[in-house]
């Protein structure tokens, strides 16, 4: 059985008068994460995981920034959708492990309902999905709490025919 790892890295600025998601929940926090769609630099991170995993390229090559259909859209349809593109390229989705490095706010009460999210969008079990949030200690731009960033991590196992 053939297995293929992929990982993802994401970074988006903090910006006033936006809504604030991660993983697919709201948090109430005073600024949100720039970008043409909601900005969810967690799921932004699986996804470029997961197609990296399956040699598809990555998420701005399938949901450009801009194309206009992307504008404001939650990124929870992006990771649907590229759980869809990694069955069909033989896949199963085994593991995902990811890490948001944030100043502000305090996300772990907001794990478990991310994890919830992101398990029912790739459509595996939640003991298949690892989140983690971390700070930087008030070390360089997300220390000055500037912006959030994700990492992450996929193990995808080829599907026996």
């Amino acid at each position: 059985m053939s297995h293929r790892v992929g990982t993802g890295f994401d970074a988006h600025r903090l910006e006033a008068g936006r809504p604030l998601l991660l993983g697919g929940v709201p948090i109430p926090h005073p600024r949100g994460l720039r970008g043409h769609s909601d900005g969810d630099c967690l799921i932004h991170a699986l996804c470029d995981a997961l197609l990296g995993a399956a040699c598809l390229g990555e998420l701005g090559s399938l949901f450009p920034s801009s194309d206009p259909r992307w504008k404001g859209r939650s990124s929870v349809i992006f990771l649907e959708e590229v759980a869809r593109k990694v069955l069909a390229r033989g896949f199963r989705i085994v593991n995902v492990d990811a890490t948001v490095i944030a100043e502000n706010p305090r996300l772990s009460s907001y794990l478990p309902s991310m994890r919830t999210v992101v398990a029912q969008a790739l459509a595996v079990p939640e003991a298949s999905v690892s989140l983690k949030a971390k700070s930087t200690d008030g070390l360089g731009s997300i220390g000055r709490d500037e912006g959030i960033a994700a990492q992450a991590v996929a193990l995808l196992e080829e599907v026996q025919a």
